[in-house]
């Protein structure tokens, strides 16, 4: 295996790949099966996402993917006993098609 993409709860998807794997597209062609099934089968009418600010490539992925940032969040997650800030993103299902 080398990493997952997923809803926790609808409507926040997320995802994780092994290091050693990234830049290779495969975030990408997992969050579009995810994103496609969620918006045609499931009918969500819209996907969040929240990334650390500091993950460029993260943000890139999703921007790309046509999210947009709606939001920032201060010492929003405590990682590692390390408190990090969040992006906040959407995506409508409009803008999916």
């Amino acid at each position: 295996m080398i990493g997952k993409t997923r809803f926790h709860r609808f409507p926040d998807v997320g995802f994780i790949l092994r290091p050693d794997v990234w830049g290779h597209g495969f975030a990408k062609e997992a969050l579009r099966a995810v994103l496609e099934r969620a918006f045609a089968v499931h009918r969500l009418p819209q996907a969040t996402a929240d990334v650390d600010p500091r993950n460029d490539a993260s943000l890139g992925l999703l921007e790309g993917l046509g999210f947009r940032r709606v939001g920032y969040r201060e010492n929003s997650w405590l990682i590692g006993g390390e408190y990090c800030d969040s992006v906040d993103l959407t995506l409508d299902a409009v803008a999916w098609i």
